[in-house]
């Protein structure tokens, strides 16, 4: 079976490294490669790719953002996320969003091709230090209570998506149309996340954004206009 690749980094250099370490594998075809979120979902639905190598950390929409709206409009593509972070938040909100597959950019090219067949039959994938930290997690019975400890661990993949636009100081019209929702809808995840986080306003969410890593200082606004 022919595997169509394609592969989402922001790094020109990261990029070219996988094609080279997938090029001498007959059964792998890199079928398109892009640095942004936003052009990731459009070359989804148009090239139809049976697997998405997906970094986490992109410019504008993240890589656990586009993997939501991808996979809203193309679910039978499997997600597979390669990223250098390893840490618990990372992991569970790439498999919340529909990741098949969480591979450390540190791995082997041998795992990295074996990962990507795995998903591609629609198995899954998780780097060994991944799966060893989780694993440990369980046996000690901590998993759960330090994935409620994460501050955003109550919010949906879509409800972190909005909160990280809000925060980054985009309206609630302009949101709606990079989500293809009503505004409406918006306005209700506001409402939501607020009660989830026990916030009143745009300056609790903003914190409890910048706090958690979801966005950038410099992206913050500095009025409540984006709830317009």
């Amino acid at each position: 079976m022919q595997i169509r690749v394609l592969i989402v980094d922001d790094h020109k250099i990261m990029r070219d490294g996988i094609k080279a370490i997938l090029k001498p594998a007959v059964d792998l075809e890199v079928v398109g490669e892009t640095d942004s979120g936003v052009d990731a979902v459009q070359m989804v639905r148009k090239l139809k790719p049976d697997v998405v190598m997906m970094d986490i950390n992109l410019q504008g929409m993240s890589g656990v953002e586009a993997t939501i709206e991808m996979l809203r409009h193309n679910p039978e593509t499997k997600v597979m996320v390669l990223s250098m972070y390893d840490d618990e938040h990372s992991v569970i909100s790439a498999v919340k969003a529909g990741a098949r597959g969480f591979v450390l950019k540190r791995a082997s090219d041998g795992d990295l091709i074996q990962a990507l067949r795995m998903v591609a039959q629609g198995g899954t994938y998780l780097s060994p230090k991944v799966s060893d930290r989780l694993l440990e997690r369980i046996q000690k019975g901590t998993v759960d209570e330090s994935t409620q400890a994460l501050p955003l661990a109550d919010l949906s993949p879509r409800e972190v998506q909005v909160l990280r636009l809000v925060a980054e100081g985009k309206t609630s019209k302009e949101i709606a149309v990079m989500l293809d929702l009503s505004v409406q809808t918006i306005r209700s995840y506001r409402k939501a996340m607020m009660k989830k986080l026990n916030v009143n306003n745009v300056a609790g969410l903003t914190q409890l954004a910048l706090a958690t890593g979801l966005t950038r200082p410099q992206s913050f606004a500095g009025d409540g206009a984006q709830f317009a």
